[in-house]
């Protein structure tokens, strides 16, 4: 077994003259998962780095004006709910977990999903949905949250942000 293991680079992020950007592709719809990005997003801005979030296929619930207030969550499937599976097929469990979510992430002060949006575009992030998951669900810009800039394909998307730090979610 060699012991030369070469460290993996460490970026450095105090490097000055080099603006760093960040894009969070989301493409989960359900209340749960669409905090993951929204935080993120919000948190490096906070640090001055510019934002970019990319909606796509199930994520664009974050931004449809007739979805974006209504995500639910689900505990069926999710064995990081810590109850037993059985339960999460009851009916009206959707409901009770939504609920309960809801206000535990109102109690930590987290703003409900249409008011993330809000403050994100504010704080100069730039809100982008994907041409084929709009084409696919039959939605146009007017359906759409407001703040989104518009509407792009993947390559274009791509080309626009060259160079920036990537995460799926």
């Amino acid at each position: 077994m060699s012991t030369d293991v070469t460290p993996a680079p460490v970026p450095n992020f105090e490097e000055t003259g080099s603006e760093r950007t960040m894009v969070f592709i989301c493409s989960k719809g359900t209340l749960d998962m669409a905090y993951p990005g929204l935080i993120l997003a919000n948190a490096a801005l906070g640090e001055g780095i510019a934002v970019h979030l990319f909606f796509t296929f199930w994520g664009l619930d974050m931004i449809t004006k007739k979805r974006m207030d209504s995500l639910r969550f689900t505990p069926l499937g999710n064995t990081a709910t810590h109850m037993p599976q059985g339960l999460g097929g009851l009916p009206g469990m959707t409901s009770v977990a939504t609920t309960m979510i809801k206000r535990q992430i109102a109690s930590v002060g987290v703003p409900e999903v249409p008011d993330m949006l809000e403050q994100i575009v504010a704080s100069g992030g730039h809100l982008w949905a994907c041409r084929m998951s709009t084409d696919m669900m039959h939605l146009g810009k007017g359906d759409l949250y407001d703040g989104v800039e518009d509407i792009l394909n993947a390559s274009d998307f791509i080309e626009m942000t060259e160079g920036a730090q990537v995460l799926f979610i």
